[in-house]
């Protein structure tokens, strides 16, 4: 059992390894550290995490009672930094959370919560540049990986997400001049998500873009909305109904295959102010899983272009 706790720097040693071992549990209540991090890591450069351990959060026992964010591990300010065979399990809110962070790599971790635990995202990403994501199997009850206003040069391979609600960019439009841009997506396998690869905007008038976002070697699985842009994303009743100001472009889909759990497998719903730009569907392979129908396409406001296979037919427009 270990309290909450926070390591900052900065550190004179020029590269600092900090070992988890064995089983660490956090405490059940949510009190000792509910808006901010169980264990955190501040202001350092040249950390590596290891060990092996697991990174317990006993999120049990607060799920759905009480509204606070607790993160299992929180980093802030951290550069150049490995985080490697550790463990994170039922987080009482996010599980590892990264924030004014540069380049940074997190290889082969498992992380895992229930699909009903609310808002355990696995790898939770804002305003950090050069951040890696390799060989790891994530499983929660929201994003896997949420990438959200600043994230820059994001990297993700060889990871197999499920369950959850798949790779996220977004949401976007919250806040004025919310950027994401330089994200590849790769190598990845989705298994009984609520959604695959999706980027996701507040219909409000605020300002933001979404650009240069590469998708690429995806197997889907039994997923709900294998690829999905949502320029509509309202979670409360009570959101803005203004077409959404933030600009997504120069988005490629190259080599998505598997299957849908719905009957429509790629939607692209665009803002009506700001249509989606330059959307690419390369090879395009989703069939509706375990019906005789075929799998269908929606589109709104999106223009591009499909090339080889079209599985569902494109329904882009390339003359908007």
């Amino acid at each position: 059992m270990v309290n909450v706790v926070t390591f900052s720097g900065p550190c004179e040693k020029s590269t600092l390894t900090f070992q988890i071992k064995g089983i660490i549990k956090a405490p059940t209540s949510p009190k000792f550290f509910c808006d901010s991090s169980w264990i955190s890591f501040q202001y350092i450069n040249n950390l590596k995490i290891e060990g092996g351990g697991t990174l317990d959060g006993q999120g049990s026992f607060s799920w759905g009672k009480h509204q606070c964010s607790s993160t299992t591990l929180g980093f802030d300010f951290v550069n150049n930094t490995i985080v490697s065979e550790l463990h994170s399990m039922n987080s009482k809110n996010i599980h590892f959370k990264v924030f004014g962070c540069g380049n940074m790599t997190f290889s082969h971790v498992n992380i895992s919560a229930p699909p009903n635990s609310p808002n355990t995202d696995g790898i939770h990403i804002s305003h950090s540049t050069n951040i890696h994501v390799l060989d790891s199997h994530i499983g929660t009850g929201d994003d896997c990986i949420a990438m959200i206003a600043g994230s820059n040069n994001i990297n993700i391979s060889g990871v197999t997400c499920g369950p959850g609600h798949g790779i996220s960019i977004g949401s976007l439009g919250n806040s004025p001049n919310e950027v994401a841009k330089d994200i590849y997506v790769k190598n990845c396998t989705l298994i009984g998500t609520q959604n695959g690869l999706r980027i996701k905007t507040w219909a409000s008038s605020i300002v933001g873009n979404v650009t240069n976002i590469n998708y690429e070697d995806i197997i889907m699985k039994r997923v709900q909305n294998p690829i999905i842009i949502d320029q509509n994303y309202c979670p409360t009743r009570h959101c803005s109904k203004k077409p959404s100001s933030v600009q997504i472009k120069d988005v490629t889909f190259n080599n998505i295959r598997g299957s849908s759990s719905s009957g429509r497998a790629v939607i692209l719903d665009c803002s009506a102010l700001f249509p989606c730009e330059n959307i690419i569907l390369n090879d395009i392979n989703l069939v509706y899983y375990g019906h005789h129908a075929h799998a269908t396409a929606f589109c709104a406001h999106a223009k591009g272009k499909a090339t080889g296979k079209e599985l569902p037919p494109s329904c882009l427009n390339d003359s908007i």
